[in-house]
């Protein structure tokens, strides 16, 4: 299979009735090893960096990419690994993690929102405001510290999220903002592997928390938040794309090639030169050649 045509593979199609086990964890579509992968993997770092320095260059688009995973799925590796090509004065990372009373004290989408890319730039959002129908989802108790007034957390809560998020991420690209959006699908078995050596491994120790096995407890609560979740935000204009992960270099190649497609699609060009501008850098390279 040709890398291009993994994205529409494990691209969510709207409207579709999208079950979280119709995606193998372990699938990796016809290439055989990590050797392979990588060698599509480097051709297609060295596109992505075209294309972000036409981004960066043309300064109309911005582009936002979600990555929402259980812990272990490589979100880290990922992004590190597509993004190693690209010039870091045109991306923009942030992780978020338990909000802070400031964040609590606002809206679900105020601290995401004030870390969103600038045109010209490429933003990556390591957890999201997804996180709000995810995590919170699972374990309600946490709805108590958004002091939200009681009549606005009841059964009509999540469906209520997820049409603010849409709502949301519509506002986003009508001026301006490509969004993509990538579930990394982590098998059980393969986190179980992950965690054992992050704690056996003492270079790894430091990246294992006692609250990752709490949350591996509720496994079945998350698939199907996250089932749920995308089911409702997969939309034509902020697409989801559920990508195997127990195959890291896997994962790296499909994410690329997602990215590669929609960022070709925003017809992307260096700023043309005017007559002016092309006279007075005439007479500076005169200029510089008299010197």
């Amino acid at each position: 299979m040709r890398p291009s045509d993994l994205v529409k593979t494990f691209r969510v199609r709207r409207g579709e009735t999208f079950h979280l086990d119709a995606v193998d964890p372990g699938e990796t579509r016809g290439f055989k090893s990590k050797k392979n992968a990588d060698a599509a993997l480097t051709k297609g770092v060295l596109r992505l960096a075209a294309l972000q320095e036409k981004l960066y260059a043309d300064d109309h688009w911005a582009v936002l990419l979600i990555f929402q995973a259980m812990d272990a799925a490589g979100k880290d590796s990922t992004i590190k690994h597509v993004m190693s090509g690209v010039n870091p004065q045109g991306t923009q990372v942030f992780a978020f993690k338990v909000p802070s009373a400031e964040e609590l004290d606002h809206d679900f989408l105020w601290r995401t929102t004030r870390c969103l890319p600038e045109r010209g730039r490429i933003g990556i959002f390591n957890r999201s405001y997804y996180e709000e129908a995810l995590v919170v989802r699972v374990h309600p108790e946490f709805l108590d510290r958004q002091r939200l007034p009681g009549h606005l957390t009841g059964r009509n809560l999540w469906k209520q999220r997820f049409e603010s998020i849409n709502d949301y991420e519509r506002h986003l690209v009508r001026n301006g903002t490509l969004v993509l959006k990538f579930f990394l699908h982590v098998s059980r078995d393969e986190q179980r592997r992950r965690f054992l050596a992050r704690l056996e491994e003492p270079s790894k120790n430091w990246k294992f928390s006692a609250g990752d096995l709490v949350e591996r407890d509720r496994w079945d609560d998350y698939m199907h938040a996250y089932e749920e979740m995308i089911q409702h935000t997969a939309t034509r204009h902020a697409p989801w794309y559920v990508v195997p992960a127990d195959h890291k270099w896997f994962t790296r190649l499909v994410v690329v090639e997602a990215i590669i497609e929609a960022m070709q699609g925003l017809a992307l060009a260096f700023p043309t030169v005017s007559a002016d501008q092309r006279a007075a850098m005439k007479a500076a390279k005169a200029a510089l050649e008299r010197e």
